[in-house]
């Protein structure tokens, strides 16, 4: 099986979290943080050296590949905050458009600030999504 670039590690998710410069962006993702933490239930672990990921998960392409992954995640980057959300969003449509100001990649959900977007919807697209992976992965 070949290995995900991206590896979960034991390096300090509350070091990385207070060396985000921006003081907007790290009392953010301090919320994101208890958040996730609170809907799945799981302890923070780092992947790499930017990314806080929640429990896991083993995915399998029809080509044979399979490797593990979080099953929700952030990372506070210079530009946005980014949320990970496994399933995408095609299901999801109906929420984004109540969430405010965001972008979206295929599984990147993309904030400037939290007060950008209503707190209320984005926990539930982060409980949906967590709940979604666990019944389709089967994990705990």
């Amino acid at each position: 099986m070949a290995e995900n670039k991206t590896q979960p590690n034991a390096g300090s998710v509350k070091d990385f979290l207070n060396s985000v410069e921006h003081d907007i962006r790290r009392k953010d993702a301090h919320w994101v943080l208890d958040t996730m933490q609170a809907i799945t239930g799981e302890e923070p672990r780092m992947y790499g050296s930017s990314i806080v990921g929640f429990g896991s998960y083993t995915y399998r392409y029809a080509s044979g590949k399979e490797g593990d992954w979080f099953l929700a995640g952030f990372s506070p980057r210079k530009a946005n905050l980014v949320l990970y959300i496994m399933p995408g969003f095609s299901k999801y449509e109906d929420l984004l458009a109540k969430l405010g100001k965001h972008k979206v990649g295929k599984s990147c959900l993309y904030i400037n600030k939290l007060s950008d977007v209503d707190p209320d919807i984005l926990k539930s697209m982060i409980r949906d999504s967590v709940a979604f992976m666990r019944q389709k992965y089967g994990t705990a």
